[in-house]
């Protein structure tokens, strides 16, 4: 157990929740997170006035209609309705954005609560000590089925290869000190990947270690075209990688093309030139699906810089809970 610091004040606390069609699970979720609320200021861990963000992410079912009648029983929900569903790293920036003057320190967690709350007492201790972001680390994931965690730790995997400052395991679970999220607005970039920013803004940071938890109720939001494309938005944002690798393919392809030339002058110089179509057929296959996945490697980071220059706004917010 981490010892908290005698001399540090309680801080106060914002959590920020996204929320896309949550209507059968936000309000569990909201009562877990105000009992724990609770307890940490008891502990004097954080301030009686901590609260909780609800950002509704363009739901289509009752979501704003159950966060508006959480606002007004509890007196310790705000909440968020953007215009449309701008996803899940765009509801978080939203959220932490329009918190960060008026808390001391902003937690993001999803509405599921898979992610255990029991260490959020840890994160605030943390905190207590200086540090200035606290991730939130997954060491189980038994839940998730078999193929989920075979490509979240292939994920991992490649992203730790490709940027040293990957946190392995860490998701969207964390806490981040006011100044920090300050300095996360500075960042003006479309294609948000928050789970590299953090590391890459820097700043004292220390981990938590927890075991990932059964859904409450409903079902994940995330189907696996959705992790592929996550996987695919954090690779092309934070490293160049893939094109050092289309240039090293090429230089590759290049080499095997001048001894398959060298190869075919001197079968033709001792009489015995090579017959058939079948491999000139294959190389031109080869060399085709090289040309077409590079030019769509290539064309991924034109994409992104297209939507950059754009400076299209990354989220809209239609209207706030009355004391939003």
């Amino acid at each position: 157990m981490i010892e908290s610091s005698a001399s540090s004040k309680a801080r106060k606390v914002c959590i920020v929740v996204p929320c896309y069609n949550e209507e059968g699970v936000i309000g569990h979720t909201v009562d877990v997170l105000i009992r724990e609320l609770e307890r940490m200021n008891s502990l004097g861990l954080v301030s009686a006035g901590s609260y909780i963000c609800c950002v509704d992410d363009g739901s289509r079912d009752g979501t704003w209609r159950e966060i508006l009648g959480l606002a007004e029983r509890t007196g310790r929900v705000q909440g968020i309705k953007l215009s449309a569903n701008f996803g899940h790293p765009n509801a978080l920036v939203a959220g932490l954005f329009s918190n960060h003057h008026n808390a001391d320190v902003l937690i993001t967690i999803d509405a599921d609560l898979q992610d255990d709350v029991s260490v959020l007492a840890r994160m605030m201790e943390y905190h207590g000590q200086g540090k200035l972001v606290v991730y939130g680390v997954r060491v189980e994931r038994k839940v998730d089925p078999l193929p989920k965690r075979i490509a979240a730790a292939m994920f991992y995997t490649m992203m730790s290869a490709m940027n040293g400052r990957t946190v392995r395991g860490h998701a969207d679970f964390r806490s981040a000190d006011a100044r920090v999220v300050s300095d996360l607005e500075r960042f003006g970039e479309v294609n948000l990947y928050l789970r590299g920013i953090f590391p890459l803004i820097g700043y004292p940071s220390a981990q938590v270690n927890y075991e990932r938890l059964e859904r409450h109720a409903g079902e994940s939001k995330y189907s696996y075209v959705k992790l592929m494309s996550l996987a695919w938005q954090g690779i092309t944002s934070f490293t160049t990688t893939p094109l050092r690798i289309v240039f090293y393919t090429g230089l590759v392809m290049f080499l095997i093309a001048g001894m398959i030339s060298l190869w075919v002058i001197w079968a033709a110089f001792n009489g015995d030139p090579i017959q058939g179509w079948s491999s000139l057929a294959l190389l031109l296959t080869t060399f085709s699906a090289i040309n077409m996945i590079s030019l769509g490697i290539m064309g991924e980071y034109i994409g992104k810089i297209y939507k950059e220059v754009k400076h299209r706004p990354r989220y809209i917010i239609e209207t706030t809970t009355p004391d939003g």
